[in-house]
């Protein structure tokens, strides 16, 4: 049982933390993460669990187009074409990570929890990246549902996506 964030956690989302804690420690894989929209949430979820936290490598908080630049590596003209949340900056996120830490699976998130014109609310990219395979992308909309919502969304979704690149 997650232990400083058991109290906001649906049953689900902690389920799904043992799997993948429990799978990536049997596998020997290290996870990373690259984290804009969640703040770091997912990471946090990741060395929450007494006992299997250690398949946890690190974790990227990267907020800022800056900071996905400078301790990622995104391009800053990939981010200027495509904006800061979309897939092609999603993908460099994840490798970035990847490129970055001694993890088997890097997963990164990158969205927007409120809207603005032209920037629909809940609109949040994916993508996981493992060595030696392709990256991988997701993409949810799950609309205007608020940012503590919009957080345990993007927790259920990235542990999916992390259970999927263990199987393959």
């Amino acid at each position: 049982m997650a232990e400083a964030l058991d109290p906001i956690l649906p049953g689900r989302v902690e389920a799904l933390t043992r799997q993948v804690l429990t799978e990536a420690s049997l596998r020997g894989f290290g996870l990373a993460t690259a984290e804009s929209c969640t703040g770091g949430l997912l990471a946090s979820l990741l060395t929450d669990v007494p006992g299997a936290s250690h398949a946890f490598d690190r974790g990227f908080v990267v907020y800022t187009d800056a900071a996905k630049a400078e301790l990622l590596g995104v391009d800053r003209a990939l981010l200027k074409t495509h904006g800061a949340v979309s897939e092609p900056v999603a993908r460099a996120m994840a490798e970035g990570a990847l490129r970055r830490s001694a993890a088997e699976i890097a997963l990164s998130i990158t969205g927007w929890a409120e809207g603005a014109p032209g920037h629909p609310a809940g609109l949040v990219h994916f993508a996981s990246a493992r060595r030696s395979h392709p990256t991988t992308h997701r993409v949810e909309c799950f609309g205007d549902i608020g940012r503590a919502r919009l957080r345990i969304g993007c927790l259920e979704a990235s542990l999916e996506m992390m259970l999927q690149r263990m199987a393959g």
